[in-house]
């Protein structure tokens, strides 16, 4: 199910004079599968593009295509998008509300106006996929680790059987240990169920390790757009758009300022290693 942006415009503020664009005549193709790194300093309309996306607000020019059908035609059913893409916003479970774990991840499915097996069977499967334990299903959603949280707010998203996942900031809040859990469960969900993920991040350590590509916004446009390796081989462009290296690309390059002849190339812990050791050795 690719997802096409034609010429995607968005713009804040009610008087032309005053107005301020978010997003700004973007133009791009997501294919199937591709686990997505979106990057860009506060308000470089990272969110805004987001949203348009998943059909949550309409552009002022341009449209969005998914399976080929324009989303903000005046006879497409918005309301049948929340099969097809799923977005999980910061923090999402301050959206946690139900009784149990179970009847809060039945509420996506049981909205789309499903019998009450499949919409039982559909968070069965939902928190499965997450790594949600049977014996947590009937628990209080607030009695849970902040970690546990997360996933069964995810899984809620889930339950709608999406096949684009839009993530905001998915670990913001999470100790390093729960940032992995959520970065591995979303790699696992791209790979095992060939879901698109668009993935919204502030460390560019996470989107180095995860993303097979990585766009770059600024200024409400789509600055750079690439491999991880490419990407961050901009960065002059990226320092000027307020964003950094990720750790161990930096860590390189000090080292070869300080006369040690390592490649600087290499953006994840893994690459980092063997490249120093290749020097070593």
């Amino acid at each position: 199910m690719p997802i096409i942006t034609d010429h995607l415009t968005y713009s804040y503020g009610g008087k032309k004079k005053s107005q301020t664009a978010a997003v700004n005549d973007i133009s791009v193709k997501i294919d199937d599968g591709q686990f997505i790194g979106l990057i860009g300093h506060t308000g470089s309309g990272k969110t805004t593009f987001l949203q348009l996306l998943a059909g949550l607000v309409k552009p002022d020019s341009g449209t969005v295509y998914i399976d080929g059908e324009d989303i903000f035609a005046k006879d497409f059913n918005l309301h049948s998008i929340r099969g097809k893409v799923g977005i999980v916003f910061q923090y999402p479970e301050h959206q946690l509300f139900e009784e149990t774990v179970f009847k809060d991840v039945c509420y996506g499915p049981k909205n789309l106006g499903l019998d009450s097996k499949e919409t039982e069977l559909r968070a069965y499967e939902a928190l499965k996929l997450v790594g949600i334990e049977d014996e947590v299903f009937y628990q209080s959603p607030f009695d849970l680790s902040g970690g546990q949280k997360r996933r069964v707010a995810i899984a809620g998203v889930l339950s709608m059987k999406p096949r684009v996942l839009i993530l905001d900031e998915p670990t913001a809040g999470l100790d390093p240990a729960g940032r992995k859990e959520i970065l591995d469960l979303i790699e696992n969900l791209c790979k095992s169920q060939n879901m698109t993920i668009i993935l919204v991040s502030h460390s560019m350590d996470d989107v180095a390790e995860y993303a097979d590509r990585i766009m770059v916004m600024n200024n409400g446009q789509i600055a750079l757009d690439g491999a991880p390796g490419e990407v961050f081989r901009h960065r002059e462009e990226l320092e000027s758009f307020g964003l950094s290296l990720p750790q161990v690309t930096d860590a390189l390059m000090k080292l070869k300022d300080s006369g040690i002849p390592v490649r600087t190339d290499a953006i994840t812990i893994d690459e980092a290693v063997k490249e120093i050791v290749r020097v070593l050795m």
